[in-house]
């Protein structure tokens, strides 16, 4: 297992030095494009709920700022990869808010659910955008079935005993290469 991780690591080097990318820096900057994604929503409820234009003009403008800080992150895409990367941010956000809310209420079982939900979204954007998954198979595929090995190269997969979704490698990945602490 941990020659499996090592590979992982050198791959992520690999990738650091050819894209020049600070992966602490930029899981910081997915943070911030989370909470601008949910900023733009936002606005949007509430121009609706006032009929107040300005409330459109002002998400016009954090959605600007926001596709301008996601090219950061996503640097080169084919398809629907910009569009599902978005989703899978802004998805990851809402349940990691509706975790901690039922985490306030006291139900702890559901908070750690929807909080492990949240992390397989924010694990498969990353593994999407440093191309640990392999979108030509992914994206013809339900992501139902994205729990198959096939989509995840071999070289940047853990190996385990038993039954590994790609959620939980991924999770695996990024809990190894996406240290936030590394300055």
């Amino acid at each position: 297992m941990m020659e499996n991780y090592q590979d992982l690591l050198n791959k992520v080097k690999e990738v650091e030095k050819g894209q020049k990318l600070d992966l602490s820096s930029n899981e910081d900057l997915s943070i911030a494009i989370m909470n601008l994604i949910s900023i733009e929503e936002h606005l949007f409820f509430s121009g609706a709920k006032t009929d107040n234009k300005t409330y459109y003009d002002l998400l016009n403008q954090v959605r600007e700022m926001r596709k301008d800080l996601l090219k950061k992150i996503i640097t080169e895409y084919e398809g629907e990869v910009w569009c599902i990367s978005k989703h899978l941010l802004a998805a990851s956000m809402r349940l990691m808010e509706v975790g901690t809310k039922a985490q306030t209420k006291g139900d702890h079982q559901e908070a750690t659910n929807l909080f492990k939900k949240s992390y397989q979204l924010y694990s498969l954007f990353w593994g999407l955008n440093l191309g640990l998954v392999k979108t030509d198979n992914l994206l013809k595929e339900n992501l139902e079935n994205a729990t198959k090995s096939t989509f995840v190269s071999e070289s940047a997969v853990p190996k385990a005993t038993g039954e590994v979704s790609l959620f939980d490698k991924l999770g695996q990945i990024v809990k190894k290469a996406i240290d936030c602490c590394k300055e």
